[in-house]
């Protein structure tokens, strides 16, 4: 019997249903049985763009943001709370993921549900829970409460996240420049964030550089829009722009399956510094302007991306939509004058099945039964 999965993709950012439905495709031609929830009605139509069927567990839990894409701590804290302590939210999802939790060989928390990380610490079900998770967002959430609350406090929460999480079947721990996999002997497991799979294409044979821009769905501030168009058409260059946030501006898309595509094949990406566009960036040779706004997990990555020596500038968006558009034109420049990678065209394109291909080996030997 081929093996079965459950996979629970969080929709706060697209990235996780990104991963989630690049899984779940491979898995599924892998030979597995692969079943996806998420937490959102927009989340579950991104993810029927990619032909794949999600129903939503719960709207309940959510991550707070401003149209800026700037985390509201306290929005957050306040929503998570209710969410965990009100009976008819958490306790009715656990409910009702007992049922799936028996016809499922594995299931994946993609990336801390708080139903699932309850879930993989009690003993009934830990042995079928694998959490997935990038490498700045486990830090980022255990030092939730640093500087916001008594040191102790702080440490005691973080301590009990660490103790939930490490409970579990195992972990999987990924990031945009990891290199090969790595396995501690305990349950935690170490990949390269997985890229999807495009076509190489001789990029001097484009006709104009294009800028692939793609901005998740807390940003719908319509300055920040006006500065980033602004300081790209100051600088020249064409831009390919999808944002779910900005889907009623002229020029922008809602959403674009071959996005990826796009950013393999463009002069420059412009993005936050999530993890996924961040190893496009990477896999790719492109090179990325950073939109840095008051999101802990993702200036964890800027600040990484420096120090790895990704060919990027970052650009923070302030409020003021004249001096931002200076920014980007300064930096859209500064990359378009970058040299252009020595790699061959292939060598993204491999990459991207050497990220993939241990990712489906390890999930797939997870969920044996012989495991």
């Amino acid at each position: 019997m081929p093996p079965r999965i459950l996979y629970l993709a969080t929709a706060d950012a697209r990235g996780h249903l990104m991963r989630a439905q690049l899984l779940t495709h491979a898995l599924r031609a892998a030979g597995a049985q692969v079943q996806v929830l998420t937490t959102s009605d927009e989340g579950a139509r991104f993810l029927a763009g990619f032909g794949i069927d999600a129903p939503v567990l719960s709207r309940h839990y959510a991550v707070q943001f401003d149209a800026q894409q700037n985390m509201l701590r306290r929005e957050t804290d306040r929503n998570v709370a209710h969410y965990m302590f009100r009976p008819e939210r958490m306790l009715r999802d656990v409910w009702r993921l007992r049922a799936q939790f028996r016809g499922a060989d594995l299931v994946v928390n993609d990336s801390f549900h708080p139903a699932l990380l309850l879930m993989g610490w009690l003993p009934f079900w830990r042995r079928k829970v694998v959490h997935v998770y990038g490498a700045s967002l486990r830090r980022a959430l255990e030092t939730n409460f640093k500087g916001r609350m008594p040191g102790a406090v702080a440490r005691l929460f973080g301590g009990i996240v660490a103790w939930q999480i490490d409970r579990s079947r195992a972990r999987i721990e990924h990031d945009f420049a990891f290199g090969e996999p790595q396995h501690d002997g305990r349950g935690r497991h170490r990949l390269a964030t997985p890229v999807a799979v495009v076509d190489a294409v001789d990029r001097g044979n484009a006709a104009r550089p294009v800028a692939a821009v793609y901005l998740n769905p807390h940003f719908e501030d319509p300055a920040l829009a006006d500065g980033l168009e602004q300081g790209l058409a100051d600088a020249g260059v064409p831009a390919h722009l999808v944002g779910e946030g900005y889907a009623h501006r002229t020029h922008w898309h809602a959403r674009d399956e071959h996005w990826i595509e796009a950013a393999a094949h463009s002069a420059f990406i412009v993005s936050a510094p999530g993890m996924a566009a961040l190893s496009i960036a990477a896999v790719y040779r492109r090179p990325i302007l950073l939109l840095l706004t008051d999101q802990p997990e993702q200036a964890i990555n800027a600040g990484r991306a420096a120090q790895l020596g990704l060919a990027h500038r970052v650009v923070v968006w302030r409020g003021d939509a004249p001096k931002f558009a200076r920014a980007v034109a300064t930096a859209a420049g500064e990359l378009l004058a970058l040299p252009e990678s020595a790699a061959n065209s292939a060598d993204g394109r491999q990459g991207a099945i050497d990220r993939l291909q241990p990712w489906v080996q390890l999930l797939s030997s997870l969920a044996a039964r012989d495991a």
